[in-house]
């Protein structure tokens, strides 16, 4: 029984026994620190509880939740969007070639740009599409399903032949675009059947000239891009058929 109490006793270091319930048991720190000195380094001070220490904070230099980053990284970031291209110039969209393309069509006898001409440049045609639909539907006819479905068919005929008579590539996309700024006088040809009816010799005749307007500029365009000399009259043929369509739907 004596072994026992003695084990008690190392064990309650506080002096706490089972026997000493309902009473009570005062601490210090005093007594704690005392206790526990031998885990103290002597040259160094225990922080004290409710005193804020400015050499703590010194060696971080950024913002609160905002970590601070390289000095470099930020003039990189500005490097980049500086060196990357404007939005429509990865789109594809030229307004200068647009221009260009445009003053092209509507002189037939000026001498095309074979450089420029050969791009693949589809917003000046579908605008103009989408103008001769405007324009037909403003004097009562509505031929959007007719205009976009006749100017794929040409697209894709008039590709297989190039295809067949140039002995460079034909692309596409080049093929669409003339044709598609091509159609430029026939809307102009829609605009004025707003105002005046063509079902007579004036509107027979005016059709004609904007017929061979039309062609005269999309062949001289393809034989100019494709090097097709001496085969402008062969080209201008099916072009001028495809324009007498769009007359037709303008007309009647």
């Amino acid at each position: 029984m004596g072994d026992f109490l003695q084990s008690d006793q190392d064990f309650y270091q506080s002096g706490y026994y089972i026997d000493d319930q309902g009473q009570t048991v005062t601490y210090s720190y005093d007594t704690y620190d005392a206790m526990n000195s031998g885990y103290q380094d002597d040259e160094t001070e225990a922080p004290q509880p409710g005193i804020f220490d400015p050499a703590l904070g010194q060696n971080y230099t950024g913002q609160i939740y905002q970590p601070a980053m390289p000095s470099g990284k930020l003039e990189d970031t500005g490097t980049d969007n500086d060196e990357e291209p404007p939005l429509l110039e990865e789109l594809g969209i030229d307004f200068d070639h647009i221009w260009q393309k445009t003053l092209t069509v509507l002189n037939p006898f000026k001498p095309a740009d074979g450089s420029i001409m050969n791009e693949t440049d589809l917003t000046g045609p579908i605008l103009f599409c989408v103008a001769l639909g405007a324009t037909l539907l403003m004097a009562g006819k509505v031929h959007f399903g007719y205009v976009y479905g006749i100017s794929a068919i040409a697209c894709i005929g008039m590709y297989l032949l190039l295809s067949l008579m140039s002995s460079l590539a034909v692309s596409s996309g080049c093929v669409a675009s003339v044709l598609g700024y091509c159609l430029l006088p026939m809307v102009a040809l829609s605009a004025f059947a707003i105002f005046f009816s063509l079902q007579g010799p004036m509107g027979t005749v005016l059709a004609l000239l904007v017929i061979g307007w039309c062609s005269l500029s999309a062949s001289k365009i393809f034989v100019s891009t494709l090097s097709m000399e001496g085969q402008q009259l062969l080209v201008a043929y099916p072009c001028a058929l495809l324009y007498g369509i769009f007359a037709l739907l303008t007309v009647f």
